[in-house]
């Protein structure tokens, strides 16, 4: 009873925290703290901000912070877990998003019974539309501790009050994450070789042929295979993930495939789910 209780507390500030209930804490470009009300925090360029606040350095644990150079943006965003980092890899290449950040903003509510609360979500990534995804990255989905299920119910509230949506993203398959791993190593333009060579691979890739013998049909391998990475990193060529690569796994040019629906099983790892985008996730 008192957990149902709970739920329903939590249900009732939730539909009330869209407005002035609610509350949004960020840095400024200059390092100030500043607070304003939600759904005029909103507007604000989350995209741009530094973390609201760092993520902690656990004595003895394995993984500590780090940064990920985002293809999107140019610029590093800093990670605090493996599942985070796993999750700033699907996002920066979803074609829809056009920023990212990590933790650049706090959440401040009241309770039912009057007690200031707040949450820092992970991640928030910029659509091409303007909307934004605030996100979480649970190392083990299935697994949610009471604080994490409140804030949620609020979270997913406020956001859907501004037209935005909050998420706790689901880890990949574990192949499909070895996958995006590999050719995330391709991402930066370096990789993708000049333009005689890009039109060479969309011709030899015209139609569904093995990565290796494609790749030597054009060129040295030690010179071709970068920039076939970079051209599945990137969407230009495209191959199902499920499966793991190898040389005769068959890649072919995104328009031969009808321009996409092989990858859909990263829907799990994306923002908004099926039903608001495509669930395509090439850049």
């Amino acid at each position: 009873m008192e957990g149902h209780e709970h739920s329903r507390q939590v249900q009732q500030i939730a539909a009330g925290s869209a407005g002035a209930g609610i509350e949004a804490a960020f840095a400024t470009a200059a390092g100030q703290v500043t607070r304003l009300p939600w759904d005029q925090a909103a507007s604000v360029r989350f995209e741009d901000l530094a973390p609201v606040s760092a993520f902690p350095v656990v004595p003895g644990r394995r993984w500590g912070p780090g940064w990920w150079w985002s293809a999107t943006t140019g610029r590093h965003v800093v990670h605090g877990s493996a599942a985070m980092r796993t999750q700033l890899m699907v996002l920066d290449r979803d074609p829809d998003v056009t920023g990212l950040s990590a933790r650049p903003v706090r959440l401040l509510w009241r309770d039912a019974d009057g007690r200031v609360r707040s949450w820092v979500p992970q991640l928030f990534a910029r659509y091409a539309d303007g909307t934004g995804l605030l996100a979480d990255c649970p190392s083990s989905p299935t697994t949610v501790a009471d604080r994490a299920q409140r804030a949620r119910m609020v979270l997913e509230a406020a956001c859907a009050c501004v037209g935005w949506v909050y998420r706790r993203l689901e880890p990949p398959p574990a192949v499909v994450a070895a996958n995006l791993r590999w050719l995330a190593g391709y991402r930066h333009p370096r990789n993708q070789g000049p333009p005689e060579l890009q039109a060479a691979l969309a011709e030899a890739f015209a139609g569904p042929r093995p990565l290796a013998d494609g790749a030597v049909s054009v060129g040295d391998p030690l010179q071709v295979l970068p920039a076939v990475y970079h051209a599945l990193w990137c969407g230009h060529l495209t191959t199902p993930l499920d499966e793991p690569l190898h040389e005769e796994t068959l890649v072919c040019t995104d328009a031969e495939r009808g321009g996409g629906g092989v990858e859909e099983h990263l829907g799990a790892g994306g923002g908004r789910g099926r039903g608001e985008r495509s669930a395509r996730h090439t850049r």
